[in-house]
């Protein structure tokens, strides 16, 4: 017997999040509650400058009281692409467009409470070309060497989890004898 819901309730609506507590039958016929977080899938991007430098932002974070070194990323809009979102993200986050956007990998960000999936690009052939930013995001663009890059995410200086997913994906393309 494969899992199921009995019954599913939201008990929170929030701006970027629900909270919604489910009531499943498990496959050895016993009940559990599930309390899990209803996020909107999101992407990040690796964008690479001909230069081989990796654009990365600076952006205080709230919840932890402090300014991360993070790559580009954002929550995909309501029936939005994940292709499409990432070459919205990068623009609106470092002011530069793609000439060549491939998708490199996928991860649940905290599949133990949270819906949310992160699609990763790998972004080259860097142009300008800015949006708009999102007028609650302060951000500050800093271009850093690639093998500086990995060192600071092997140092522990990197801490954001996407960045570091989207570092070991990406290392193939960068590192050919991996």
């Amino acid at each position: 017997m494969p899992y199921q819901v009995i019954e599913s309730e939201v008990v929170f609506k929030g701006r970027v999040f629900d909270v919604q507590t489910d009531h499943i039958r498990l496959p050895n016929g016993a009940r559990a509650r599930v309390d899990l977080v209803v996020h909107k899938d999101a992407v990040t991007l690796l964008p690479v400058d001909e230069a081989g430098n990796i654009w990365f932002i600076r952006q205080y974070r709230h919840p932890i009281g402090k300014v991360l070194l993070e790559l580009p990323a954002g929550v995909l809009e309501e029936a939005e692409l994940p292709e499409d979102g990432a070459g919205r993200e990068l623009r609106e986050e470092t002011g530069m467009a793609a000439g060549k956007l491939r998708r490199i990998g996928k991860v649940y960000l905290a599949p133990g409470y949270s819906t949310e999936a992160l699609y990763i690009f790998l972004a080259e052939q860097l142009y300008y070309s800015p949006l708009e930013p999102d007028a609650d995001e302060m951000i500050e663009v800093e271009k850093i060497p690639l093998v500086t890059a990995y060192q600071m995410a092997e140092s522990g200086e990197i801490e954001d989890a996407k960045t570091l997913g989207a570092l070991f994906f990406a290392r193939s393309y960068f590192f050919k004898a991996l």
